[in-house]
């Protein structure tokens, strides 16, 4: 039967079909960017379709030659995946999807997974427009992850594809953060205050651990915190390792100035129910539309102890800071007021790490049986939409995971690449609740190989911590629970004859650290019992034990097959590439992707004439 539709539509919907079933991922429009090198030369946007799991990238760079994007490994480029592609001087591009075999050789993928959207060449710019799922069956390819991903970016001078050192750089960058800024309600009557230190002189010291105490905004109802960002001062950022503002009780007596957090004076470690949280990496952060910090009630604190680590490794004189946090609020209310539950290891000496080491595991228990005898009343079920990861220098993952009853439900968030230089607030997928009595497990990994002595649990930079925040609603009273194995026990089993905790700290200083006694002590301070220290708002403290449970990792999800198949060898040109058909400059001088060359770039020479035929049989 006869086609009745013209031409060029029935073309239209055959070629967009396959596109639109899965792989197309999200419209034009790309959420995200950011510049890959100092110099901004390298620029990329990026956004993703969660429920299709694929993810479309755009890579623009100053060149005329060759442009490649993938995912890379944290040591090593060797095994990366590259997606390669660019316009040569007559007017045909080429496209594919590739891996390093060796820190400098290319070679194709056997299974091409990545769907080119767009490739064009002007007289500053080549620009690569593609998408690819999140997981591909193909063992070249890196999965697209919630983890922190290397997105490694790479370009040539000519169209010849081969890696320069000059010309490849390496960002870590969150890939999957749900909520855009854009996408978010903006109130009516945003209010802006800082809450900052004023001319600090920054000791000389390596760490810094500066407290002051501010009071929240006056405001004669109630209004909502909506947003946070960082107040830095450009030629201090890299001494400022974090920043955190702590609710106090509004019955706490508070010391005036300025001192260190955590020195002779206790007062200044007063208030511990974290409210916001910056670090390094981090930017601005907006809750989601139905949360915010409520302030003006007479539930609100009214009152912050803000806390700023410095790390002045260089020990430079004279440097004066202003750093601070900025808050944006309004009176337009939201429908939860939100907390943050701080969970992980007791910060202090009892958490040690053996040096040497490629991976040793650390473990933080909560239960929460407690919470509402502490709250004073029922503890609605949480309902976390949040959390901000942190590590020291060590640090190279950590995941929360959910019990109840004795069964692992969940893991809440984690991330397996973790790089102390991202660290930001980001979102959860879908809200996770947590009931009364259930257990939350904090489990971190780092890696000593670097570091010939042990590293203990401390608030300078070269100790370790082992901490998540959780951002959640409806707020209550308890602010951490932490907790940390009987060190004693831990002493014991590597040998060591002690009889009190500190001894036991002591005692580990004496420890070969053999491969052998390292694993021994990493399966001794899980099996011991654990002190689990719980925390409100008031400093109430209340202590309970427990055991770490095992956790069981979440399996992978299914790949999706290749649409590419296997490049074969006369699909080669050049080497390695599958090419279309040659496309005419416009009359910008910019060679563009048209709807028929793309069609044989995606489906194949063969099956493209097959198509055209078919069609212009149909008219």
């Amino acid at each position: 039967m006869a086609c009745t539709l013209p031409f060029g539509v029935l073309l239209l919907t055959v070629l967009a079909a396959p596109s639109q079933s899965s792989r197309q991922g999200p419209a034009s429009r790309l959420r995200y960017s950011r510049f890959l090198d100092s110099s901004n030369a390298v620029f990329l946007r990026w956004d993703f379709d969660l429920e299709a799991e694929i993810i479309t990238f755009e890579l623009q760079v100053q060149t005329a030659g060759w442009v490649g994007l993938g995912i890379t490994d944290r040591y090593t480029t060797v095994g990366s995946d590259l997606v390669v592609g660019g316009v040569l001087p007559e007017g045909n591009v080429y496209f594919s999807d590739q891996h390093l075999v060796d820190e400098d050789t290319l070679e194709k993928d056997g299974s091409q997974d990545a769907e080119l959207l767009g490739l064009t060449e002007d007289a500053v710019y080549t620009t690569m427009r593609f998408s690819r799922p999140f997981r591909s069956c193909d063992p070249h390819d890196q999965d697209i992850t919630s983890d922190t991903m290397k997105v490694l970016a790479a370009y040539g001078l000519d169209d010849t594809p081969k890696l320069d050192r000059e010309r490849t750089f390496i960002k870590s960058i969150f890939l999957l953060q749900i909520f855009h800024p854009d996408d978010l309600d903006v109130p009516e009557n945003t209010i802006i205050h800082d809450l900052e230190l004023t001319d600090f002189l920054i000791p000389e010291d390596d760490t810094t651990y500066a407290c002051t105490f501010l009071p929240l905004p006056i405001v004669s109802q109630k209004h909502h915190i909506y947003k946070f960002e960082p107040k830095l001062m450009e030629h201090n950022q890299t001494m400022v390792h974090h920043i955190l503002l702590y609710a106090c009780g509004n019955a706490s007596a508070l010391p005036t100035g300025i001192s260190d957090c955590y020195g002779a004076d206790p007062a200044f470690s007063l208030c511990s129910q974290v409210v916001v949280g910056w670090a390094v990496g981090g930017t601005s952060y907006q809750f989601p539309d139905d949360v915010g910090i409520s302030i003006g009630t007479p539930l609100d604190p009214q009152w912050v102890r803000l806390e700023i680590h410095y790390s002045n490794f260089h020990n430079l004189p004279g440097v004066y800071d202003s750093s601070g946090i900025r808050m944006y609020y309004s009176a337009q209310l939201r429908k939860h007021d939100m907390g943050v539950l701080q969970l992980g290891f007791l910060t202090f000496p009892i958490h040690f790490i053996p040096p040497g080491t490629e991976s040793f595991l650390s473990y933080g228990l909560c239960k929460t049986e407690k919470f509402e005898e502490m709250n004073g009343g029922p503890v609605p079920d949480i309902q976390v939409f949040g959390y901000l990861l942190h590590t020291h220098l060590a640090g190279r993952a950590l995941q929360a995971v959910q019990y109840r009853n004795g069964t692992q439900l969940r893991t809440i968030c984690k991330d397996t690449s973790y790089d102390f230089n991202l660290q930001e607030t980001r979102d959860l997928p879908h809200r996770v609740e947590i009931k009364p009595g259930d257990e939350l497990l904090v489990e971190c990994r780092y890696q000593t190989l670097d570091r010939d002595s042990l590293t203990f649990g401390g608030a300078s930079t070269i100790n370790e911590m082992c901490l998540i925040f959780l951002f959640y609603y409806p707020r209550n009273n308890i602010s951490s629970c932490m907790g940390y194995p009987d060190i004693i026990s831990v002493a014991h089993e590597l040998g060591e004859e002690v009889s009190d905790s500190m001894e036991a700290v002591m005692a580990m200083n004496n420890v070969e650290w053999t491969p052998e006694n390292i694993r021994t002590a990493e399966k001794a301070c899980k099996e011991a019992q654990q002190m689990v220290i719980i925390k409100t708002i008031d400093e109430t403290v209340e202590n309970t034990t427990g055991q770490i449970p095992e956790i069981i990792p979440t399996p992978r999800g299914p790949c999706l097959e290749s649409w590419g198949g296997k490049v074969e060898p006369q699909d080669q040109t050049p080497a390695g590439f599958k090419a279309a058909a040659p496309i005419p400059l416009s009359a910008s001088g910019t060679a563009s992707l048209s709807l028929l060359p793309l069609a044989a770039l995606l489906f194949g020479q063969g099956a493209f004439s097959w198509l055209l035929a078919t069609l212009q049989a149909a008219v």
